[in-house]
C-alpha cells in the first residue's frame, strides 16, 4: 500500500465528492460545486464543501424542488432544506497489517450477474446496491453449485483510494471465511494499482467493524449521513 500524504488522506473526509470530482467524474451529474451519481448507480449526492451555502444552491439546482438525496459529511442544512432521515457511519482504512492475496475460486462479476447480485444483497443487506452499481469497479463473487453465495467489490474511487463495498455471504455459507477471502482479493487488486483500500460500515454494525479490524483495517472517523429534501414543491407532485 502506498503511503498517503495528509492532503490525500483529507480526501476521505468528503469521499463522494472526491470520487465524483476525480476518477468517477464520468458518472457525475453535476452543477457547479454539487454532484451526484445516477439514481441507478449509487444513491448519494455530494457537495464540494458542505459548509458552503453556494454549494447547497448548486445542489438545489441539480436536484430541483422537493427532491430528496443522501449526503455525507454535512452536519446541518441551510434554511429551507429538510432533514427527513439519516444515520451514523464509520470509515476504516487499511493498514500494513492487511494481508492481500487473490482468491482463486472467485470470479469477476458483471452486468449479466446483476439479478443474482441483487438477490444476494436483498437477503444479506450489506448496504445499498443498485442496478448499475457493478459498473463502479471490480466485483468478485464465489459460487457454490453455480449459485452466487458471496460477494465483495469496489465502489467509491478517489485519487489514491478505493472503497471496498457490498461484502456479504449467503447465511447458509457463513463461517467459512468467504467474506475474508473476497475482501483480501479485492484489496489485492486495489494495492496492485498503487492505491489504498478503505471501507464504510454502519456505526451500529459492531460485528462488521470487528471483522474489518481483525483483517487489518483501522477506524479513521465517524460520519453523519443525512437524507435531505430540497426547498420547494415538486411540480409533478403538485399536479397530482
Amino acid at each position: 500500500m502506498v503511503h498517503q500524504t495528509a492532503l490525500g488522506t483529507r480526501l476521505l473526509d468528503n469521499p463522494v465528492w472526491a470520487a465524483l470530482d476525480g476518477p468517477h467524474a464520468g458518472f457525475a451529474e453535476r452543477v457547479g460545486r454539487a454532484a451526484r451519481y445516477p439514481a441507478d448507480v449509487y444513491a448519494f449526492a455530494a457537495l464540494a464543501d458542505p459548509a458552503d451555502p453556494a454549494a447547497w444552491a448548486d445542489l438545489h439546482a441539480l436536484l430541483g424542488p422537493g427532491a430528496t438525496a443522501k449526503v455525507k459529511g454535512a452536519e446541518t442544512v441551510p434554511d429551507g432544506w429538510d432533514v427527513i432521515g439519516g444515520g451514523q457511519g464509520v470509515q476504516l482504512v487499511a493498514t500494513g497489517l492487511l494481508r492481500t492475496e487473490p482468491a482463486p475460486e472467485a470470479v469477476r462479476l458483471g452486468a449479466g450477474d446483476v439479478p443474482e447480485i441483487l438477490d444476494l444483497i436483498a437477503r444479506t443487506r450489506p448496504g445499498p446496491f443498485l442496478a448499475r452499481t457493478v459498473h463502479l469497479g471490480t466485483y468478485l463473487g464465489i459460487r457454490h453449485q453455480g449459485r452466487l453465495i458471496a460477494l465483495a467489490g469496489e465502489r467509491l474511487h478517489l485519487p489514491g483510494w478505493t472503497e471496498i463495498s457490498a461484502v456479504c455471504t449467503d447465511p447458509a455459507h457463513r463461517g467459512r471465511g468467504l467474506g475474508t477471502r473476497l475482501v483480501r482479493a479485492v484489496a489485492a487488486g486495489i494495492v496492485e494499482r498503487g492505491e489504498t483500500p478503505f471501507l464504510h460500515a454502519a456505526a451500529h454494525n459492531s460485528t462488521a467493524i470487528r471483522l474489518y479490524e481483525s483483517l487489518g483495517f483501522t477506524l479513521r472517523r465517524r460520519s453523519t449521513i443525512l437524507q435531505v429534501r430540497s426547498p420547494g414543491t415538486d411540480a409533478g407532485a403538485e399536479a397530482l
